[in-house]
This record gives C-alpha cells, structure tokens and sequence, in this order.
C-alpha cells in the first residue's frame, strides 16, 4: 500500500461524524461525543527519557544544538503525527493524529490531551487511511489554520478557546476541481498562504497509489498561494509529493519539500514583493544520504527556519539541520520516520519533533524565525 506512512517508514479509523462547519455556503451540523484519547497513549514526565542521538557533520552545528543535547521523549503510542504547533498564549503544543482524524494538545506536566475529533474529516467514509488534519499554523490574529486530509481544503477555526466551534472553508478547489488533500502551510507577513497538496489524504485503507484514486480531480500536486481575498494560485505542478513548506526568516524564499522516494529534493523558490514565485532551484538533494545509508527511515517532509536562516527539516534520518547555502550540518537521528518539527516553548529555543509514534523535543541554542 503506497501511503505516505509506508514510503517515509521504508526501512482503525474512529467513526467519522458531522462537525459543524461553514463551507462556501454550507453548514453542517455537530453531534456525537469526542472520543478519549487511545489507550496506547502514554504520556512521560520529567525526567524524560531520551532515544536517538545527535550526528555532527560540522562544528558550526555546536552553535545551534549545545554539547549535551539530547532527544527528549514526551510521549508514545500514537498511530502517524505531524504538524506540531506552538501556542504562545496557551504555553502548549498542538499537533495532528492523522489517521485517528484528532488533533491532540501537550502541556508540561499534565501530558497530552485531546483538543479536536473530528479534526480533517467530517463525513461518513470509514475507508480513508489518512483523514485527519496534517499541518498546522496560526495567523496574525492567533486563529487557527489546518490542512485537512479527509475535507480535502485548507480551514480556519476562529478560536482555540472553542476547538468544537464553527470551521470556514478558506481553499476547497483550484479552478473547478477539487483539491488533492491539502498537505502543509505557511502563513505570509502580508496573509498570504503558501501550501502544498500531494495525495496522501487519499488513500484507502483497502490500498492503491493514490496518486491514481478515481477521487482525484487533479492530474498534478501542486504548490499554491492562497491570497486573503479566497483566490488560489498555482506556484509549482513539477514536484511528484510536495509536502513540508516554509519561508525564509525575510520571507524572500520558499523552500518545499519533495518526498518522492525517486527524486528527494527540498527545492526552493524565490519570492517576489507581490508573493509571486520565481526561479525553482534545487536547494538541497538527499540522493547521495541516501545512497550511502539505505537503511535510513524517513523522506523529506515538514520543516522549520530558525532566525538565523537555517532549516531544520525533516528527512531520511530524523532532522537535518542544514545552512541557509544548502549545506548539511548534522542530524538530529530519531531512528524513526520522522514527520515534521517546530520551533517553540518558552523562549523559542526548544525543537518539538513529531516522530511516527513519537512526540518528542531537543533543547536547542538557536530561536525560531520571529522570535525575539
């Protein structure tokens, strides 16, 4: 079964309900009770352990992650997480169970909770694979905006406060066809939205490539912009899975991460003061990583931009740490396949890392892009 769990790993579906949503128009009504959390869920408490191991290529990577680093497990037991997300206000982390259509919230010292089901899905088919929501971002008015898998658009949830409240439907198709399933994004200063949409929600649990789904509409994934009056615009159709996006801490490059086992690519993209995208480059190539160490679990996927510039990306291995020039750093080896990370907690310094049944965090010496 092709699904994007099975290529980045080479090495039960709650029942769906109605959310109520607004949707170009349309209101769907809410009923049933959330379920709890599954009972493989189980959250650490300081002390926590620590797995993995931090592998320096380059004595520039001290900087950023100090001698004694090490790879903190918060807490296990999950199906397939992504899209970690920091709360400032809240002081906790967000993140997406994609199969189990939820998205749960983390706290120090109380562990993990449930804070939205459905979360990416709010219809009746019990077949999808990956239904739920998949990145995560807040915008300059602190609302919430998700990918969602099983909705097949991008959303927005006006107030963390009420996660049970009324969604808007912010992207659903391009020209008149649907979107694939709406994978990662990233917010401009100006409002503008970058997101990718490779066909990962398709998949059934029964199997196939979704690439070929009878669902599908669109003959490309593509890479768009979502403007703040509702228009999308196409950036790029020549990437086989985009999939982790992000910008560049002066907002001038997009970088887009491309997890097709053939070509494991981050491209990048430069960005024009009206947010138009020019000049596609390669900007960093895992072929020779991976060529030299088979046995790595994980292609590239979500990633975050400190200050200073330098990504933190995930990919064959764990995360990459990798300069704004392209080179490579070190990695952050989780031993997992590894989905995607963000740059939050108290001071913008702590790495939260979501690691296929892991949720886990590296105390670092850089700060995310934005933070002060």
């Amino acid at each position: 079964m092709l699904t994007r769990r099975t290529l980045l790993s080479s090495a039960a579906l709650l029942p769906a309900f109605a959310l109520a949503a607004q949707a170009g128009g349309r209101a769907v009504a809410a009923t049933a009770p959330a379920p709890a959390l599954p009972g493989t869920v189980k959250s650490h408490r300081a002390p926590y352990p620590s797995f993995g191991a931090i592998e320096r290529l380059d004595a520039r990577l001290d900087k950023l992650l100090p001698a004694g680093a090490v790879i903190e497990k918060l807490a296990e037991g999950f199906d397939w997480i992504e899209g970690p997300l920091w709360v400032t206000q809240g002081g906790y982390l967000l993140f997406s169970e994609i199969p189990l259509n939820s998205i749960y919230k983390w706290e120090e010292g109380r562990g993990v909770s449930l804070f939205l089901n459905p979360a990416g899905y709010s219809g009746t088919r019990t077949d999808l694979r990956e239904p739920g929501t998949n990145g995560l971002v807040l915008d300059a008015k602190g609302e919430l905006i998700m990918c969602q898998h099983g909705n097949r658009r991008i959303a927005k949830l006006p107030s963390l406060a009420k996660p049970d409240g009324a969604q808007i439907a912010l992207a659903e198709r391009f020209g008149d066809k649907r979107l694939n399933s709406p994978n990662d994004l990233v917010v401009h200063s100006s409002g503008d939205i970058f997101f990718t949409d490779p066909p990962y929600g398709l998949s059934r649990k029964t199997g196939g490539d979704p690439v070929n789904d009878p669902d599908k509409e669109l003959k490309f994934q593509g890479v768009y912009r979502l403007d703040p009056k509702g228009n999308v615009t196409l950036v790029s159709d020549q990437l086989e899975r985009p999939n982790g996006i992000a910008l560049s801490p002066d907002e001038k490059t997009l970088y887009v991460a491309n997890s097709h086992g053939p070509r494991p690519i981050i491209m990048a993209f430069d960005v024009k003061p009206d947010r138009t995208a020019a000049n596609p480059r390669i900007f960093f190539d895992g072929t020779r990583l991976i060529r030299e160490k088979p046995g790595l679990k994980g292609a590239f996927d979500g990633m975050t931009v400190d200050a200073a510039g330098n990504l933190f990306a995930t990919g064959p291995g764990g995360v990459l740490i990798i300069t704004a020039s392209g080179q490579h750093l070190g990695t952050i080896a989780t031993g997992e396949a590894t989905s995607n990370c963000e740059l939050g907690g108290k001071d913008g310094k702590t790495l939260f890392i979501t690691a296929d049944m892991y949720l886990a965090r590296v105390e670092t010496s850089t700060r995310g892009a934005g933070w002060k």
